[in-house]
């Protein structure tokens, strides 16, 4: 697998077919001899910030951190043994319920979209 190839910006689809994101980076670690071992993927606007680097990386760093509820919290991270599939996306084995709720979508619902005349699901 060529990870910048096959995961970075590749949709996040839970088994149901609902989009979750994008993959935004990966996380690696060393096993015991020594060779990279895919761990997880890193979603949001805190890993895409440190990907790109450089001043409008630490922008974007600095505003995501402004709307979540926990300033210190790392990026949304999703453990690579969820991953279920990859062709054009990354299916998961999951539904996005189970997964972290995304700081930036959250910020724009309440603040926004809730406040938008019949934006609501409610019959």
């Amino acid at each position: 697998m060529l990870v910048a190839f096959d995961l970075l910006d590749r949709q996040i689809l839970d088994r149901t077919g609902e989009p979750y994101g994008k993959v935004d980076d990966v996380e690696f670690m060393l096993d015991a001899d020594g060779v990279p071992v895919l761990t997880a993927l890193l979603v949001g606007q805190r890993a895409l910030g440190r990907r790109i680097g450089g001043r409008l990386g630490r922008w974007m760093e600095a505003a995501a951190r402004q709307l979540a509820p926990d300033q210190r919290a790392e990026p949304i991270r999703i453990p690579y043994e969820l991953v279920a599939n990859v062709d054009s996306a990354v299916h998961l084995s999951v539904e996005v319920s189970a997964l972290a709720e995304r700081p930036l979508e959250t910020f724009l619902r309440r603040h926004l979209i809730e406040h938008i005349p019949g934006a609501s699901h409610e019959s």
